[in-house]
């Protein structure tokens, strides 16, 4: 790994199909597997990895730890990582969550340590248990109605494991931080996003070098960025509650109904009120056959 070179890290975009709050998937790498290269990245879901067959290293926020079988990774929401792997036979679970919904997950009494990065390795009796829960997260689909609990599950079993001591390594995401006082602003209060000139200003920017430096980092204007959380978060509010279309509209800074139900349909194909009976409909077998 090559620590002396500053690397830009890449945000990769996670889209997560309508009506479901998680992606989990299995991931197999043969024998013949070469080693992975560094790759600086951040998303704005929150994820948790559950390695069966691994070497190598994990790096968050300044920090590596090595990786060896049955262990566990958990990363929050748009905090940079990096995985180098050995050559050779691996397999995962990556189980990628709404961030909205991790945020909510790491409130919760006992679980505050998913606020954070950390890799963990559980014991064998618990690491079973794990590796049991991520496999029925592999093998369901995106909507079943058990994800969210299981994803509680693996979630506590996470924090209960010991966690591995990382290694400080230089600091190379100061690009990335300077932005987050901004994120940090709009997460705490979407219903009124920052403009650009205010910012900029929380970051201690000026409008001009904010823009280029966001455009770089994350491949797309604030004002882009700032309108898809909001969109993500709507969605979010359009399936875990009651609450009408336009108190959701109004409640995340939208000017108008029509005007959410306009860049709503632009981001899903959809407008807010299919989104929210589609959803419903895949619920309704399920409630029947309970």
């Amino acid at each position: 790994m090559t620590e002396h070179v500053p690397i830009r890290p890449i945000c990769e975009p996670v889209e997560l199909a309508p009506g479901a709050t998680v992606i989990a998937e299995r991931v197999v790498h043969g024998a013949d597997a070469a080693e992975t290269d560094p790759f600086p990245h951040y998303h704005d879901v929150c994820e948790l990895v559950v390695f069966g067959q691994v070497g190598g290293h994990f790096v968050a926020d300044d920090r590596r730890y090595p990786l060896s079988p049955g262990c566990i990774v958990s990363i929050p929401s748009m905090h940079q990582h990096d995985f180098a792997l050995t050559a050779g036979a691996r397999d995962w679970v990556l189980i990628q969550i709404d961030p909205a919904a991790g945020e909510e997950l790491a409130q919760r009494p006992g679980l505050e340590r998913l606020a954070s990065p950390f890799c963990a390795r559980p014991d064998p009796r618990l690491g079973a248990r794990i590796a049991t829960l991520a496999g029925w997260l592999a093998d369901l689909g995106t909507t079943d109605p058990l994800v969210p609990g299981l994803v509680e599950l693996l979630a506590a079993a996470a924090v209960r494991s010991p966690v591995i001591e990382g290694e400080a390594m230089p600091a190379r995401n100061a690009g990335f931080e300077r932005l987050r006082p901004a994120m940090e602003r709009l997460r705490a209060d979407p219903a009124h996003p920052p403009s650009i000139d205010e910012a900029a200003s929380l970051c201690g920017l000026s409008v001009a070098y904010f823009s280029r430096r966001f455009g770089r980092q994350l491949g797309m204007s604030w004002g882009d960025y700032a309108r898809t959380y909001r969109l993500h978060m709507a969605a979010r509010r359009l399936l875990s509650g009651d609450s009408g279309i336009a108190e959701i509209a109004y409640g995340l800074g939208f000017a108008t109904p029509s005007h959410f139900a306009a860049s709503f349909h632009a981001r899903f194909g959809v407008s807010p009120r299919a989104y929210r009976q589609a959803h419903r409909r895949r619920q309704e077998p399920e409630a029947v056959g309970r």
